[in-house]
C-alpha cells in the first residue's frame, strides 16, 4: 500500500473500514422488505435507518481503532486489516474528534426518525452510542470478556432488523424475530473470523473472546454452525414466501460450507482475511435472496 498522509481523507476512509458496512446495510434491507410484505414501505425512514446504521457502524470502527491502539492491542504482529491509529495515518486526538462528529450526525438523523415512530426510538438509540463505546471501552470493555458474539446478535439483528420494520409499520411479528436471529448470526459470522484469526494474538494481550476461551476447533465449528443454525432459520419463512424459500437457504448454504472448508484448510496467518470477503459475499447474497422472495411473493 501507498504510503498514507496522516490525517488525509484516504486515511479516514481506510480507518471507516468501508467493506464492513454490509454488515450494517444486511439487517435494514431484511427489516425494509419485512415492512414491504405488510404493506408498510416507506423509504425515507428506511433510507434514515440505512444511514444512521452506517454511521453507527463506522463510529464503531473508530472507537475500536483508537482504543484498541491506547490498550496496545493493535501490534507490529496484528494479522487483520491495518488500523489508522497505530499505524499513525489518524492521531489519536484527531480520531477522538471524528468519533464525536460521526455519532453526532448520526444521532441527529435518528431523531428524525421520532417523526415517524415514539420516544422509545431515543432509548434504542441511546444504547446504541453506550454500547458502541462499551464494546472496547471502559472497566469492563465487552469485547475483552467474550460477549462480542451476543452483541452482534442484539445490535446487528434485533435492534436494526426490528427498528427498520418497526418505524415503517409501527409493530413486531414473529417473523421480524426469526429474521434478527439470522441476521445477527450471518453478520455474527465476520466477527467469528476475525476473532479466529487473532486467537493467539488475543490470547497474549489478554483479550478472553470465546475462540481464546474454548479453542482453535471450537471456533471453526461456531464458524459452521452459525451458517447452518441461519440457513434453516430461513425456512421458517415457507409459510409467508412459499417453498422458494428453500432455494435462498440451499444457495447460502452451499457457499457457506465452500466459505467454512476454505477457513479449515488455511487455519492461520494473513490468508483468513480472505475469509471475511468471502463471508461479506454470503451474507448480502442470503440478505438480498430472502428480501427479494419476501417482497415477490407476498
Amino acid at each position: 500500500m501507498k504510503e498514507i498522509k496522516p490525517n488525509s481523507i484516504q486515511a479516514w476512509i481506510l480507518a471507516a473500514r468501508p467493506k464492513t458496512l454490509a454488515g450494517a446495510a444486511t439487517p435494514v434491507i431484511i427489516g425494509t422488505a419485512l415492512a414491504y410484505s405488510v404493506g408498510q414501505f416507506h423509504w425515507i425512514p428506511a433510507l434514515i435507518c440505512l444511514l444512521f446504521a452506517s454511521l453507527m457502524q463506522i463510529a464503531a470502527n473508530f472507537i475500536n481503532d483508537l482504543f484498541d491502539y491506547l490498550k496496545g492491542t493493535d501490534r507490529e504482529d496484528r494479522l487483520g486489516p491495518r488500523r489508522a491509529c497505530a499505524q499513525g495515518w489518524i492521531s489519536p486526538s484527531a480520531m477522538k474528534k471524528g468519533i464525536i462528529a460521526i455519532i453526532t450526525v448520526a444521532c441527529l438523523l435518528g431523531c428524525s426518525l421520532l417523526f415517524y415512530a415514539g420516544w422509545e426510538l431515543i432509548v434504542v438509540g441511546v444504547l446504541c452510542v453506550m454500547f458502541a463505546f462499551f464494546y472496547t471501552t471502559g472497566p469492563y470493555p465487552l469485547s475483552y470478556n467474550g460477549w462480542g458474539d451476543l452483541l452482534v446478535i442484539i445490535f446487528f439483528g434485533f435492534v436494526p432488523v426490528g427498528g427498520t420494520y418497526y418505524v415503517q409499520a409501527l409493530g413486531w411479528s414473529h417473523y421480524v424475530t426469526i429474521a434478527s436471529i439470522i441476521c445477527g448470526l450471518i453478520v455474527d459470522t465476520l466477527l467469528v473470523v476475525n476473532n479466529y484469526r487473532d486467537r493467539e494474538e488475543d490470547r497474549e494481550s489478554g483479550k478472553k473472546t470465546i475462540i481464546v476461551r474454548f479453542g482453535e476447533p471450537f471456533g471453526r465449528y461456531l464458524y459452521l454452525a452459525l451458517g447452518i443454525i441461519a440457513a434453516l432459520l430461513c425456512l421458517c419463512f415457507i409459510p409467508l414466501t412459499g417453498y422458494g424459500v428453500i432455494g435462498v437457504a440451499a444457495s447460502y448454504l452451499i457457499l457457506h460450507i465452500m466459505t467454512w472448508r476454505k477457513l479449515a484448510n488455511i487455519r492461520s496467518g494473513y490468508k483468513l482475511n480472505s475469509i471475511l470477503g468471502d463471508s461479506s459475499r454470503n451474507m448480502l447474497l442470503l440478505s438480498l435472496l430472502l428480501s427479494l422472495i419476501i417482497v415477490i411473493t407476498t
